[in-house]
């Protein structure tokens, strides 16, 4: 799993310019370009059309660039892959994935366009079906990163969506541990109460602490709240840099283990200590070129 950090994935319309403009100024740290679910049938095509041009101009900086295609067994989704070719995306996601050969099958396609041979692939995880398959469809070779999608699979599962979302922990936790199994990312599905700030943040830390790298955004009000719920905060940071001390200093006098604030400290704390530190480092990084 690649250590850059993804704790906010806003979605921008792809047809809409006046939205991908104003995403080259939000601080979110990938954007998913939508040309599915936010653009209708009859603009498909001229969507896809400024999406690819906005791409060419550029201007997204140090922000991951994540097209959401349209399925490959609708009209649009060999066309999309054709045009997005010329804008060389980071990624490219592939909505409503129920098995591995979809992935493949996708995979497949990208490898016949230049522009998408350092591409990769993502998938939306929002059917009964792909919830089922998800070892399956994270272990496929081609695969780097999955996305809940929270709101279909909800809808295909007849539930109700409380403030825990409890109906929805046993299908987050088995794609959770596919990833983790995999080594590849995961990313948590959306909040759609874009006013509620204290449900955002609440829902943003339960992700968090169920293991998702970050959390997909409907809105740019949504980026600063996932931001800081998914960076090492300075008090993590803070233990981190005295767990490494103090397990270098054990390891010295022949100890196997240390103890920080009354805790043991075991080869394994200092490994998730190290990993603390690196991603504060990297998001700092990204934070000063975003604001150059």
């Amino acid at each position: 799993m690649t250590s850059r950090p993804y704790r906010s994935v806003l979605y921008i319309p792809g047809g809409r310019e006046s939205a991908l403009n104003k995403a080259r100024n939000i601080p979110t740290d990938a954007i998913i370009f939508d040309l599915e679910d936010a653009v209708a049938a009859t603009e498909k095509v001229s969507a896809r059309e400024t999406l690819v041009q906005q791409l060419l101009v550029g201007g997204y900086g140090q922000r991951t660039k994540i097209v959401r295609i349209n399925s490959l067994d609708t009209p649009w989704g060999f066309a999309d892959i054709a045009a997005i070719a010329k804008a060389t995306p980071d990624v490219i996601l592939l909505p409503k994935v129920n098995i591995a050969a979809q992935i493949l099958e996708l995979g497949v396609e990208m490898s016949k366009y230049e522009g998408l041979k350092k591409t990769k692939i993502w998938a939306m995880m929002e059917t009964p079906r792909g919830i089922l398959n998800a070892p399956e469809i994270a272990d496929c070779i081609e695969l780097d990163g999955m996305v809940m999608g929270t709101n279909d699979l909800a809808k295909d599962l007849n539930i109700r969506l409380d403030s825990t979302r409890s109906s929805m922990l046993s299908a987050l936790s088995l794609c959770v541990l596919a990833a983790r199994a995999a080594g590849i990312t995961i990313i948590d599905g959306v909040f759609n109460a874009f006013k509620d700030d204290t449900g955002l943040r609440c829902e943003a830390v339960q992700g968090r602490d169920l293991g998702f790298d970050g959390k997909t955004l409907i809105h740019p009000a949504q980026v600063d709240i996932v931001n800081k719920a998914f960076a090492p905060s300075s008090t993590e940071i803070d233990l981190a840099q005295r767990q490494i001390v103090a397990f270098k200093e054990a390891s010295q006098n022949g100890l196997g283990v240390a103890v920080v604030d009354g805790k043991i400290v075991e080869n394994l704390h200092v490994e998730a200590a190290h990993a603390t530190i690196e991603k504060s480092e990297i998001i700092l990084e990204m934070e000063i070129l975003t604001n150059k």
